[in-house]
């Protein structure tokens, strides 16, 4: 009677010591983190920045050195792919963050303007992105118009007005006390056009501050403009849904968008505000991509 002897795989030699990591490892990883500060830069439209994304994807331990690079920068990193390339967003304390405060100073803005400047980047925000699914979608692409956002503001505060109504809120604050008044009176008193003596839009005016805000979404890469119509037409990039993404549960969105002003053809909820949140005032300071301060 012989015995049943199974036969196995020889065993795998031992996996050798990773491999140290080297000054151009080093310089590499960096380097990939530079290109996801250029935002308007496509990984399709650069040879190296392509090459560093796939040795991110392939190579977990590059992968990994470079997110401590961003790290170290005070840089999240929200997504790495061919469609977004390296997108990273700056952390409240980063050198690279964007304060509100910075933003309205270099429109010449007074401090009650700052409600405004935020207002305006969440209603770009809202009416860009205004369903979950459109939010959770990669291929989908949204549009907005300077004087659709503006429109859509004043709805906003038609709804607000009314249901301070009916509450009993006082709807005509003290007029020596202007940062008391929430961001819907101050954007409802304001002129949506003005008036120039060579019919330029005036930046005080809510559509100038929209088309300001619309102007830096560009030119930070969350943004494409598409035309001239209706004040500047524009569409989003794969970067602004990750922006947005990320701040899917800030209350003064989630309060903005629970007005269900944003038009939905199939009657779906709009996105969904944080869980728990009682305080849904609008804020200063809470425009994308902006930290207070």
């Amino acid at each position: 009677m012989t015995e049943h002897v199974e036969w196995s795989e020889p065993e795998a030699p031992a996996p050798s010591a990773q491999a140290p990591v080297t000054p151009a490892d080093a310089a590499d990883a960096a380097r990939l983190v530079s290109f996801g500060l250029q935002p308007k830069l496509l990984p399709a439209r650069d040879q190296e920045y392509a090459d560093l994304l796939r040795r991110y994807r392939e190579d977990p331990p590059f992968a990994r050195l470079a997110d401590a690079v961003a790290a170290g920068l005070g840089l999240v990193v929200l997504e790495v792919s061919p469609r977004a390339g390296m997108a990273v967003t700056a952390a409240e304390d980063s050198v690279f963050a964007v304060r509100m405060s910075d933003y309205a100073r270099r429109t010449a803005a007074d401090s009650g303007d700052r409600f405004l400047h935020g207002l305006a980047h969440l209603a770009v925000a809202a009416m860009a992105f205004p369903r979950p699914e459109d939010l959770a979608d990669d291929g989908y692409i949204g549009r907005v118009t300077v004087n659709g956002v503006d429109a859509f503001v004043r709805q906003a505060c038609r709804r607000l007005e009314e249901r301070a109504a009916e509450q009993g809120e006082n709807t005509d604050p003290a007029t020596d006390a202007p940062g008391l008044e929430a961001a819907w009176r101050i954007w409802a008193r304001r002129s949506a056009t003005g008036a120039t003596k060579d019919a330029r839009r005036p930046a005080a005016s809510t559509t100038g501050i929209v088309a300001k805000a619309v102007t830096f979404l560009t030119d930070s890469g969350f943004l494409q403009r598409t035309g001239d119509e209706s004040g500047g037409t524009y569409r989003t990039t794969a970067r602004y849904q990750l922006q947005v993404r990320d701040m899917a549960g800030n209350a003064a969105m989630a309060e903005l968008l629970e007005l269900g002003v944003v038009p939905v053809t199939d009657g779906t909820p709009t996105l969904l505000p944080a869980d728990e949140t009682d305080d849904l005032d609008l804020v200063a300071d809470a425009g994308l991509p902006f930290h207070s301060g």
